[in-house]
């Protein structure tokens, strides 16, 4: 295909590059039409595989779920949709009308939508190239029935690649991303570059959530700094941003998880430190 001259009237694919320039733009008002429902839209990001990520986007919808808020999770990881499973929800299938498609709500009320829901089973890859993930993310955006909500959370795939710049793009009114990092340098040095690319493309920070910080032993409950301890925290300084919390690795969140539970409905140790970030975060983000 020949390089886009701008001349559209001498060129051959007028028509079909017209179509898809309409095809967008109505979708882009599909998108502003949905979001604008929603008070509050939250990418929660992370440089570096592994840090628990969607652990974090879970149970901080979980107890804002607690607090009264009416919450959705959107999982753009296309390639590792968890969230589902994570919310004990993975076996319903979304149903859909002339409306769009209709979220699966959890035991909790919080609202989901994610890929995993379309796929034949839990097996199945998703063998996609970018254009197709950001396609179906922006799908989800402006074809979900969302409705009226205080929070959207939307838990992205590890990187600073096609789906974060997709959200951030095509939300107009996104109030900012979360960070989520271990305490050891290999993940802070990637949750730095998460942190460069928000300010990069003018994107609010709204913080820094150290995971796993220190491992709870469930025999003597003395903490152990597995993955080390304060790197979230020392990044937070040096980059000028928000330090909003350690969550300590505790047995029971692995438990919870694959139980389909937010951890923060049972008695352990992180339950008091979700409440305590999600506070900073309400107050931040709605006290603006």
């Amino acid at each position: 295909m020949a390089e886009c001259d701008g001349k559209c009237e001498s060129c051959p694919s007028n028509t079909s590059c017209s179509d898809t320039k309409k095809a967008i733009e109505m979708q882009n008002a599909k998108i502003r039409e949905n979001m604008g429902k929603i008070k509050h839209k939250i990418a929660i990001l992370s440089g570096k595989g592994g840090v628990g990520k969607s652990t974090v986007t879970v149970n901080l919808a979980a107890t804002l779920s607690a607090m009264g808020k009416k919450v959705g999770i959107l999982d753009g990881d296309i390639h590792g949709p968890n969230i589902p499973k994570m919310l004990g929800v993975e076996d319903i299938q979304p149903l859909a009308d002339e409306k769009g498609i209709y979220p699966i709500t959890t035991p909790e009320g919080i609202k989901t939508m994610s890929i995993s829901y379309f796929l034949p089973n839990k097996d199945t890859p998703v063998i996609w190239r970018g254009p197709k993930i950001s396609g179906a993310v922006r799908q989800f955006l402006s074809d979900v029935v969302w409705g009226e909500l205080d929070y959207l959370l939307i838990d992205t795939p590890p990187g600073t690649g096609d789906i974060q710049i997709t959200i951030m793009q095509s939300i107009p009114d996104i109030d900012g991303v979360i960070i989520v990092t271990t305490p050891e340098e290999v993940a802070v040095l990637d949750a730095r570059k998460s942190v460069m690319m928000a300010k990069t493309t003018n994107i609010p920070i709204i913080g820094i959530i150290e995971n796993m910080g220190g491992f709870v032993c469930p025999h003597c409950n003395k903490v152990v700094d597995i993955f080390g301890k304060g790197g979230g925290e020392k990044a937070s300084k040096e980059l000028g941003v928000e330090f909003l919390g350690r969550i300590p690795l505790d047995i029971k969140a692995r438990e919870a998880s694959d139980k389909g539970i937010p951890m923060v409905s049972l008695d352990c140790t992180a339950t008091e430190e979700f409440k305590k970030i999600v506070e900073k975060i309400v107050k931040k983000i709605e006290d603006k």
